[in-house]
């Protein structure tokens, strides 16, 4: 459910920066489809390996969790924090790090 959560505002930041380097209407839309198409499909991908061995689960969650650490505090937020939307940004950041533990939580 959280990766669906994540799933749409990423497609739009694919898809709205395309259009922003001049892109029509259908290049952009058809690249954030494959972005989000990806993503389950590596996941299954995924479940094979850790059914394979499920030793490796608790090492492949930290990987992935850290990489996405990595790139939320490497790239987006430095990124939301400019032109003057620093408090829509945190706001924003903090409103999804509380649902995201919620859904933790209530799963």
């Amino acid at each position: 459910m959280g990766i669906s959560i994540q799933g749409v505002p990423e497609g739009l930041v694919v898809a709205l920066a395309l259009r922003g380097m001049g892109h029509g209407k259908g290049v952009p839309v058809g690249v954030a489809a494959f972005t989000g198409l990806i993503e389950p499909i590596m996941a299954m991908f995924g479940v094979l390996v850790v059914a394979l061995s499920a030793s490796l689960l608790p090492w492949g969650l930290a990987a992935a969790g850290g990489a996405m650490l990595f790139v939320i505090s490497h790239e987006i937020i430095p990124e939301s924090h400019r032109q003057g939307h620093e408090s829509w940004a945190t706001g924003g950041l903090m409103m999804g790090f509380v649902l995201m533990m919620l859904l933790d939580t209530a799963l």
